[in-house]
């Protein structure tokens, strides 16, 4: 079980690991041992998260988030398969609260009367200087 809150647990029917190969250094390491971790989680499926987090959710996991509303997450930074595992499942509960998170509602507000003036007088002296810029035209 994945403890994402005090209030929000992840089953683990919910989240199946595939191990691979890891890229990168590690000499022979590389080439025999599966310490790539890939954490699939069935967000769309998930009874823990509710409909306005999974959809805070599908936006945050950007490109990880799968057509059948699965989020997959490569984990390949180690030389260990346990601590890539672990690795992903943090970045997965960070993920979850990030999403939980919901962002505050913009309470539209007007200018102020004085920002106005001082926009439109600023707009005059800059529209004096550019008309000055012209050709100057002489007495002959």
């Amino acid at each position: 079980m994945l403890h994402v809150t005090d209030t929000i647990a992840i089953q683990e029917w919910e989240l199946s690991e595939h191990f691979t190969r890891s890229q990168g250094p590690g000499g022979q390491n590389v080439n025999k041992v599966e310490t790539a971790v890939e954490l699939r989680f069935e967000a769309a499926r998930s009874p823990a998260l509710s409909d306005a987090v999974k959809r805070r959710l599908q936006r945050l996991a950007g490109r990880r988030w799968t057509q059948d509303g699965a989020i997959l997450i490569l984990s390949q930074e180690t030389r260990s398969q346990a601590r890539n595992r672990e690795l992903a499942r943090d970045r997965l509960a960070e993920l979850i609260r990030q999403a939980l998170a919901a962002p505050k509602r913009r309470i539209a507000t007007r200018p102020t009367l004085g920002s106005q003036r001082r926009r439109l007088k600023a707009k005059t002296v800059r529209g004096e200087v550019k008309s000055l810029r012209g050709r100057v035209e002489g007495d002959e």
